[in-house]
């Protein structure tokens, strides 16, 4: 685990950038109800960066920058989804801000930004089980990425409709590409009409279950297969 770990940070320390959502991503989801996050940094710029990063409608975000007002804003009434929290903490062991959290907000998920890593650190975080481990200075779209599949893992980010059209779709057409086959075949093999597999490949159309049932028959594939690489996308 320990050489994992190495690895990992090795990786966010080159800055060498990584595959992200587009920054648009947050437009194309929609949220199960009020979502509440918490950034704790001594840092106030920093806290400021993240608010703006995250900023969004069904977004409420509170933000501590005063570590002597860490304990109480965790003791609030308040049920956070998501803390996003400074390992260093002046005055503070991280242990004694987990433990914190831990009996304050135990639903909430942890991700844990540090500008000083080691594999001592990200051993620590990895038994508190914090969600993600973030390495400063880092990339907007990164903590974006990060923060967006953490709350789609708790089931209160949803894609819109509009935007689970276009991904299967996409996912669709992908698959016929790589088998070579052309709408015809495929209008043949699933005796659905042309332009209703092109609408629906375009994502202009939804398609109902038993469509996509002669789609993945035809395709090879799970419906499950099909939705999974949805996710993926």
């Amino acid at each position: 685990m320990s050489l994992e770990l190495e690895d990992r940070l090795r990786q966010s320390q080159t800055q060498t950038p990584r595959p992200t959502r587009a920054p648009a991503a947050l437009g194309e989801l929609r949220s199960s109800g009020e979502i509440r996050l918490l950034i704790l940094d001594d840092d106030a710029a920093t806290c400021a960066v993240m608010q703006a990063a995250l900023s969004n409608r069904d977004f409420t975000i509170d933000a501590v920058s005063d570590p002597a007002l860490i304990e109480s804003a965790l003791a609030r009434k308040s049920h956070y989804h998501l803390i996003i929290m400074d390992y260093v903490l002046p005055g503070l062991d991280p242990d004694q801000v987990f433990g914190w959290v831990r009996d304050n907000q135990p639903e909430a998920n942890i991700v844990v930004v540090t500008g000083y890593p080691s594999v001592d650190s990200a051993l620590n975080c990895l038994r508190a089980r914090t969600y993600d481990y973030l390495t400063k200075p880092f990339q907007v779209d990164h903590l974006r990425e990060i923060v967006i599949r953490c709350l789609e893992s708790k089931g209160l980010l949803r894609m819109t409709e509009e935007a689970l059209r276009e991904s299967l779709g996409s996912a669709i057409r992908e698959r016929r590409k790589a088998l070579n086959f052309t709408l015809s075949k495929m209008s043949e093999m699933t005796n659905v009409s042309l332009g209703y597999l092109s609408q629906i490949e375009l994502g202009k159309n939804s398609a109902s279950i038993e469509t996509l049932y002669r789609i993945c028959l035809a395709l090879g594939i799970k419906m499950s297969e099909l939705f999974t690489a949805v996710q993926r996308q």
